[in-house]
């Protein structure tokens, strides 16, 4: 399979892509290519839409750069682990760093969680997915990530589905060894896995024993040191994708 081309431009686009096709750019895309990056007519550009793989494609002739003629595969679709995941919102630009983090290290699906001590309980969601094509964009990802409506905590538990595997990074929990407690739980991660950060000022006690009382669950520390949320986010998503997730597929 051909390596990701870091060199040329790349844009998410909503089109289907096949072979001699032209598709419209928007204003801000049209603009980038055009005013920003100075590009002409045979200027080369990568695009995808999430579904039909990733693109050769080059600016088509005209005025602006407003369109983009499709030329032919680089690679196939792929797709990524199913991981949720489920986190307290952040504020301003600490939710855009943890979004695009979050999908640097692949999860599939960001679903905002609100609870007691939760920062704040506006959730731009568009914004949220704006970084999400972003982070797509200039980390040659193919797939784009759902990005859910928030859910009060005792929502989002009722409505997933029990045979998913639910680690819970909990501060409270005793200091193990995490890679140890994630191999133990492979068969369970075989329907897919939910991963939960809560905020800054932790889960209150009654919403612990309500996560505690869920199926498939593995209460996870993350090491000795208490760390922000965002940086949870990393660290968590680094571990399982290492253990379970597809960092781990090659030695299985």
């Amino acid at each position: 399979m051909p390596q990701s081309d870091f060199r040329s431009p790349r844009l998410y686009v909503d089109a289907s892509l096949a072979t001699d096709m032209t598709i419209a750019l928007d204003r801000s895309q049209s603009n980038y290519l055009g005013n920003v990056l100075r590009l002409e007519a045979g200027d080369p550009v990568l695009v995808f839409n999430g579904r039909d793989g990733e693109w050769q494609a080059a600016v088509a002739a005209g005025k602006r750069a407003d369109k983009l003629l499709v030329l032919k595969q680089m690679r196939a679709q792929d797709q990524l682990p199913d991981i949720t995941y489920a986190f307290a919102p952040l504020k301003h630009a600490r939710l855009d760093y943890m979004v695009q983090k979050a999908i640097e290290m692949g999860s599939a699906k960001l679903q905002p969680v609100v609870t007691r001590h939760t920062q704040t309980s506006r959730v731009n969601t568009e914004r949220m997915r704006a970084n999400v094509v972003e982070a797509a964009e200039q980390c040659g990802i193919l797939s784009i990530a759902e990005v859910a409506e928030p859910l009060n905590l005792q929502k989002f538990l009722d409505q997933r589905d029990g045979r998913r595997l639910l680690v819970f990074c909990d501060e409270a929990a005793d200091v193990a060894d995490p890679i140890a407690a994630l191999s133990g739980a492979r068969e369970a991660a075989g329907s897919g896995i939910d991963v939960i950060i809560g905020p800054e000022g932790g889960f209150a006690e009654e919403e612990r024993a309500l996560l505690l009382k869920q199926p498939s669950i593995l209460r996870l520390a993350l090491g000795p040191r208490i760390m922000r949320a965002d940086t949870a986010a990393v660290a968590a998503l680094a571990v399982i994708q290492a253990v379970l997730g597809d960092w781990a597929r090659g030695n299985r």
